[in-house]
């Protein structure tokens, strides 16, 4: 499931791209897949890094990739172990809303891209995070600990404040916001809700066969209920 539309990043031969909080590294193989890049993933989980490494493993078994290189690392957004203006593009996706101090965290962001590049950040949509919220009380613990949810003025002054420009934005993932409210009302971590499963089912075919009339239903459905913020910065 990709949330950042990479033709906003203005990727060329030869960049750097970090994709941080990387988890099992679906924005990093899609980096990947870029002409000649360096695609780094990074996450304090060690666990979704192994299966990070598979998932590019398997890309380089297929040849699916570009022609660049890879790396993971383990890395912590609010101390990062890059020096400054370091890469082409950082992806940002999911991350900032289980940072206490996510100050830190955006600067650390803008000292670490170059001048004159692009950084994506991706957070919880206000509304429909605010109703799994309502819906459930262990809902923004089970999802690996929310720790607050953004208005989307928030999460833009967060790094227009550091000197950032902001270039625009865009919602993802519509079709996912219903499958959370169900988990949520039956309780984030229960399993065998029939209900709950069928929708992931769907969700599953969705992304692996990517039909076309899914495709669009997505897509006219985003500004109303896209389950996520994507915000684009120019250093």
């Amino acid at each position: 499931m990709i949330t950042v539309e990479f033709n906003r990043l203005g990727i060329k031969p030869g960049f750097r791209i970090l994709d941080i909080g990387s988890g099992p590294g679906r924005h990093t193989a899609a980096a990947y897949q870029h002409e000649k890049v360096t695609a780094i993933g990074a996450d304090l989980s060690f666990s979704d890094l192994t299966e990070a490494k598979k998932r590019l493993e398997y890309h380089d078994d297929l040849g699916f990739h570009g022609g660049g290189t890879w790396g993971l690392t383990t890395a912590d957004i609010t101390g990062l172990p890059f020096r400054d203006s370091f890469f082409d593009a950082v992806i940002c996706s999911e991350v900032m809303e289980h940072i206490p101090d996510d100050s830190k965290a955006a600067e650390e962001l803008a000292r670490i891209i170059k001048p004159g590049c692009i950084l994506a950040v991706s957070v919880p949509r206000f509304w429909p995070e605010r109703i799994c919220w309502a819906l459930s009380d262990d809902y923004f613990n089970a999802n690996q600990g929310h720790v607050r949810i953004y208005k989307k003025n928030q999460i833009k002054d967060k790094f227009t404040s550091l000197g950032l420009e902001y270039i625009g934005s865009h919602h993802a993932h519509s079709l996912h916001s219903p499958y959370w409210w169900l988990k949520c009302f039956f309780g984030p971590t229960k399993q065998g809700v029939p209900s709950v499963e069928l929708y992931h089912r769907f969700l599953v075919w969705d992304i692996m066969k990517k039909p076309a009339i899914t495709k669009l239903l997505d897509r006219l459905l985003n500004p109303v209920m896209g389950k996520s913020l994507v915000l684009y910065f120019r250093k």
